[in-house]
């Protein structure tokens, strides 16, 4: 039990937002979603909280496999992605271009090659872009369920999706998941910044817990619902308003504003982080459900090219992924 105990406290200290953050922000979103929303996942707060934190859980060095998979979802460190003038909108080929940038540096800037990967350039846009599918198809099939009892399960399932696409979207708020400066200052350093990894975990958990978090304390800084007309652009847009506040989250910890409980913009802070996590959040669910009255193309009959990311037909299609990337409706 003992070892148990010690896994779990590491686990937990290791990975970002602590469960209280990720939950808050998750009750919140439920709490507050639309009219011509789901409403009825409101039923389902808690299961929609339980799931706040599980995508943490994969990614223990037990489960290898797992661990190779999710660990990229929960950052993007921007500074990584520089050379590249446009983001894809496909995974793969993100993946690509970070490969062929790796080849290109590790002869001449072999250090930076190391960095120019999967892993330490991260893939959290994907991940919110595929939990934010998966939701609406299974709206989708919830629209055209007859059976209440098969409603009931898809309500679940529903619901699990909104609680894992709060996950990404509340690490995507966090300042040091989209930079390069996630555990310490690295590199020039003219502000004296800490270079202690330690300063990720006293601002996203230890912060956090001392002030005692609670939606109430940040649900007045959202505002009404609305349809998001390009979601990837939104996640993107999220990320960037997070990356902004890298230095201030530096700044505060040089002033030990994380050991006081009282610090007006450390406070100020978190509660902007987490209700920009939750407006999102509400706003994806509240979209994917107005998206889901259309019913899309079957996966077998009649294909329009342009349309089906994987036939060749497709003016996008690249045949070093075998898909075309995503493009706006």
């Amino acid at each position: 039990m003992r070892k148990l105990a010690t896994l779990l406290l590491i686990t937990q200290l290791a990975f970002p937002w602590g469960p209280r953050a990720h939950s808050v922000v998750n009750r919140a979103a439920v709490q507050l979603l639309a009219e011509n929303s789901p409403t009825f996942l409101k039923a389902h707060e808690d299961w929609i909280t339980y799931w706040a934190p599980i995508p943490d859980t994969y990614r223990g060095i037990s489960d290898p496999n797992s661990k190779i998979l999710e660990d990229p979802n929960h950052g993007w460190f921007q500074e990584q992605f520089s050379f590249l003038k446009t983001i894809p909108r496909s995974r793969y080929e993100f993946v690509l271009a970070l490969y062929d940038e790796h080849n290109r540096l590790k002869a001449k800037d072999p250090e930076r090659a190391k960095l120019t990967n999967v892993r330490w350039t991260g893939t959290l846009p994907y991940a919110v872009m595929e939990d934010y599918e998966h939701l609406r198809i299974s709206m989708r099939r919830y629209r055209l369920a007859k059976d209440e009892k098969l409603k009931r399960m898809i309500e679940l399932e529903m619901a699990g999706y909104m609680g894992r696409l709060g996950h990404y979207i509340a690490d995507a708020a966090m300042p040091l998941h989209v930079s390069i400066h996630h555990d310490g200052w690295v590199g020039p350093n003219p502000k004296e910044y800490t270079r202690d990894p330690r300063v990720h975990g006293r601002f996203e958990s230890q912060f956090v817990d001392l002030i005692e978090l609670k939606e109430s304390d940040f649900k007045p800084l959202i505002k009404e619902a609305k349809r998001i007309e390009d979601p990837w652009q939104a996640i993107l847009d999220h990320i960037a308003m997070s990356f902004s506040h890298v230095e201030e989250v530096y700044e505060l910890d040089k002033l030990g504003a994380y050991t006081q409980k009282d610090h007006e913009q450390a406070r100020k802070l978190v509660y902007k982080l987490m209700a920009k996590s939750s407006e999102l959040l509400r706003d994806l669910t509240h979209t994917a459900w107005l998206e889901s009255e259309q019913m899309p193309q079957m996966p077998r009959g009649p294909f329009d090219p342009k349309r089906n990311p994987i036939n060749p037909e497709n003016p996008n299609y690249n045949p070093a992924t075998g898909t075309a990337p995503p493009t706006i409706k």
